[in-house]
């Protein structure tokens, strides 16, 4: 029996049609257009996805900019990529990522807020520049961003014990303080001239902001170099009352070529010499008593070392009197035993002819007559309560070191110098020190430096009154003091490893980091006992010779071995190079020096200066310009009489007179250079 039931708006339901079960025959159907309809679903979805992605992805680039949730990476005008950046520390939430303009920010990881941000500024047509900021929100947690170097080689950063052209990195090295060091006693570490800023073949440079907290790790396997801020377990400081959030802040500028963003970075972002060294500097030798005597110099040496000067017929830009003439470190007065007539000495050098410049140091040891009053007002470096002095250890015994943020001490130490030249007539000082290593890891300073290797520039700054003649060890933001910077001491061997091989290295890196007037150590190394190559005391005589050699095409060059101490044909070629250097160098040099007032360019050139586009000319570290017209190649090896040169592509006359017109680079093997000759070429 059917039942009639109440129908809807239509009216009523009569008749009711039994529903039929599905045969076996039908599932199939039924399954197929299930899966149909997921098939279209699942394009739909994927479709939309794709669409989202492409706008994620544009919204993601910037310029040449691609970044990731891992990193960017950015691409050259002709779309090769030149600098690749990985975040080691966190993964960005992309959904948390905007793009303003030129600028992309993110506000998240994927477990933490954070500020980030990059953007984009086209100075130039020919330059394309990325400031890239990571800010962490919570102390203590470091920030680190790994740059890939195998797309290039890798210059500049800081001088090294072992000191490479390019950029040698080998092993692995956990991300440790980017300070300034003394590599002579501390040969891993950071040299005492540095600066965050590299440069690659393929015209990009990366410029680390001077707040960043910043430390420098590596791993040869990866072929990466970590840059990180941190100051939890660092010697960096935030200011006062500022929470210890590390921040990561740095530019990256792209341009047509190696030279050309090299020339942009320097003038953008270094500072500049406001003034040239006097002129005799560069044209004379400075001649200093270290390595000959060192602390066992006397009065009676010194009027010796200066009479044979004059016997043997050289010129003197003026004499070094280096270490140990006053009784204790930290006196500022002679040693009446060792100097009974200090007075007459001095004024008896001053009427045969001769400047004098003392060496000096920041250190006051324990034992000296100044430390207590020195402890008493305050003038040292303190332990991180503020309350007592620092005892610091550094090779000629323990004291204190100045604190040289003190105005007081500043002064203080200012008025001993002052004190040294009115009473002796003394042209100027040799500032040694000044690295951060020999302060303690953790200290208390006058007024808080949140950047150990701003002590540095401090010190540098001190001898800004003397700086016609003034020579300095050590430097960081410094090239404005337009003094000589010296790298730290050589060896008395033939390699890398503060050898003469590291000459040239070392010069072109302090060279793109904006230090110009070099003055590259003493000729023929310091001749310290076991780092000598050469019977007794004396550096081999080979060595000597090509040490003096190269030197003769520095800025400067500094004597103290007496070429004497070898024979006649070892004073002769020093007599035949020393007048090659007034005569051809010298005022190439002195020119140069004047531009770099305004340029900032260096005035020692590396070979791809003028051949960007060869690569042989990346590797090139045995040669070097000055301008760029006068290419240098000596010998630096033993034993040998000859030398493969690399000339580049132009008009050039060799020393001997042969003529070469080339429309691209030439390779001279086996050249020919006997031991008293060092191969240079003129721009014709």
């Amino acid at each position: 029996m059917y039942q009639v039931v109440p129908g809807g708006a239509g009216g009523t339901i009569t008749d009711v049609i039994p529903k039929k079960k599905h045969t076996k025959d039908s599932r199939p159907l039924v399954g197929a257009g299930v899966i149909g309809l997921f098939l279209v679903i699942a394009a739909v979805t994927a479709w939309c996805y794709y669409i989202a992605s492409l706008r994620k992805a544009e919204l993601l680039k910037t310029q040449l900019l691609d970044l990731n949730k891992d990193g960017y990476i950015i691409r050259n005008q002709g779309g090769s990529i030149v600098f690749r950046m990985n975040f080691r520390s966190g993964t960005l939430d992309l959904d948390s990522c905007s793009k303003e303009e030129e600028i992309l920010r993110c506000s998240r990881t994927t477990d933490r807020k954070l500020k980030f941000f990059i953007k984009t500024v086209q100075p130039k047509d020919t330059v394309q520049c990325y400031r890239v900021r990571w800010e962490e929100l919570v102390p203590n947690i470091p920030v680190e961003h790994a740059m890939t170097y195998k797309f290039a080689h890798w210059y500049g950063g800081a001088v090294s014990a072992v000191q490479h052209w390019p950029i040698s990195i080998s092993g692995q090295q956990a991300p440790k303080p980017f300070v300034t060091s003394d590599i002579y006693s501390n040969r891993e570490e950071f040299g005492g001239i540095l600066e965050s800023y590299w440069l690659s073949s393929n015209a990009t440079a990366i410029k680390i902001n001077n707040s960043v907290p910043f430390h420098l790790g590596w791993n040869d396997t990866e072929k990466t170099m970590y840059f990180q801020a941190r100051y939890h377990d660092s010697p960096f400081k935030p200011n006062p009352g500022e929470a210890p959030c590390a921040e990561l802040s740095y530019r990256v500028c792209v341009g047509l070529d190696v030279t050309s963003i090299h020339k942009y970075m320097v003038r953008r972002y270094f500072n500049k010499p406001y003034k040239v060294p006097a002129k005799v500097m560069f044209e004379h030798p400075i001649w200093s008593t270290w390595a000959i005597y060192k602390r066992d110099i006397d009065q009676e040496k010194l009027l010796t070392y200066a009479a044979n000067i004059r016997k043997y017929n050289f010129n003197c830009s003026h004499l070094e009197l280096d270490d140990r003439y006053t009784k204790r470190y930290g006196d500022f007065e002679f040693d009446p035993v060792k100097f009974p007539n200090a007075s007459e000495m001095f004024q008896k050098l001053k009427s045969d002819g001769f400047l004098v410049s003392l060496w000096i140091h920041p250190f006051v040891n324990y034992n000296s007559e100044n430390f207590h009053p020195l402890v008493e007002r305050g003038l040292f470096v303190r332990e991180p309560t503020g309350r007592l002095p620092a005892l610091v250890h550094w090779w000629n015994g323990i004291g204190g070191i100045l604190d040289f943020t003190n105005p007081e001490a500043r002064e203080w130490f200012s008025s001993q110098l002052r004190s040294l030249r009115s009473k002796y007539g003394v042209s100027s000082f040799k500032f040694d020190a000044g690295e951060t290593n020999y302060l303690p890891w953790k200290f208390s300073t006058k007024n808080h430096i949140r950047d150990p290797s701003f002590f540095t520039r401090r010190y540098t700054e001190m001898a800004i009154h003397y700086n016609d003649r003034a020579e300095l060890r050590s430097g960081y933001q410094s090239q404005n003091i337009s003094c000589f910077f010296r790298p730290t001491d050589r060896d008395s061997v033939w390699g890398y490893e503060l050898g003469l091989k590291s000459l040239i290295p070392t010069v072109l890196t302090i060279s793109i980091l904006g230090y110009q007037f070099i003055l590259p150590d003493m000729i023929g190394g310091n001749a310290y006992v076991n780092y000598t190559s050469g019977d007794r005391a004396l550096p081999d005589r080979e060595l000597y010779i090509r040490w003096l050699e190269l030197s003769a095409f520095m800025p400067s060059m500094q004597f103290s071995i007496p070429p004497w101490e070898y024979d006649n044909e070892v004073v002769e070629i020093a007599r035949k190079y020393t007048a090659i250097h007034e005569s051809i160098v010298a005022p190439r040099v002195l020119e140069l020096a004047g531009e770099v007032l305004d340029t900032g360019d260096p005035i020692i050139r590396p070979l791809w200066w003028i051949a960007t586009g060869d690569e042989r000319a990346y590797k090139i570290d045995s040669q070097f310009l000055i301008g760029d017209d006068l290419m240098v190649a000596p010998v630096l090896e033993p034993g040998k009489q000859e030398r493969d040169i690399y000339l580049p592509a132009g008009h050039w006359r060799s020393y001997k007179g042969e003529r070469f017109d080339l429309k691209e680079p030439l390779h001279l093997t086996d050249y020919p250079v006997d031991l008293d000759e060092i191969a240079y070429f003129l721009w014709v």
